[in-house]
């Protein structure tokens, strides 16, 4: 009988630190993409004002775990992000922002929005979680004179 609790305790045990690793894990590239689609759509019911609105919203409703929509126009200015920490950034042109190996990040996430339409966009970028530089990957669509992004940690 001993055995038996001992198992189902260690069975729920790792059960809990399972759930909690799933809670604190970032997207998937599948949920990115899905979240830019729907930030696209939402722009084209609402319009830009009330959609970046809603984007910049940390608690809203385009943010899931480490994944949230940002938008550029295509000169490199930020419209929106969402990921709260970085709303100082809204407004000012970033089109010379660099990634940790010295890559043209805004530059490049424009240039698949110009060239393809849509499409990923690899860099490296410091994650909040780890501390790390680690790999990261944007994808981004392109809608009349903006594009629409969200980027995940790539697995190590």
């Amino acid at each position: 009988m001993k055995t038996i609790l001992k198992s189902i305790a260690v069975g729920l045990s790792a059960l809990t630190f399972c759930a909690g690793a799933l809670a604190d894990a970032g997207g998937t590239p599948q949920e990115a993409v899905a979240l830019v689609k729907k930030a696209v759509a939402y722009v084209k019911a609402n319009g830009k004002d009330k959609a970046f609105a809603e984007f910049n919203n940390p608690k809203g409703q385009f943010v899931d775990r480490s994944l949230y929509i940002f938008v550029y126009d295509l000169k490199g200015t930020s419209l929106a992000i969402g990921n709260g920490n970085s709303a100082k950034m809204v407004g000012k042109n970033l089109s010379d922002l660099r990634d940790a190996e010295g890559n043209y990040l805004i530059k490049g996430l424009i240039n698949v929005a110009n060239t393809k339409g849509s499409g990923w966009f690899d860099y490296k970028w410091p994650n909040p979680v780890s501390k790390a530089v680690e790999a990261k990957s944007s994808y981004v669509e392109k809608l009349d004179d903006i594009m629409i992004g969200c980027g995940v940690y790539k697995a190590q």
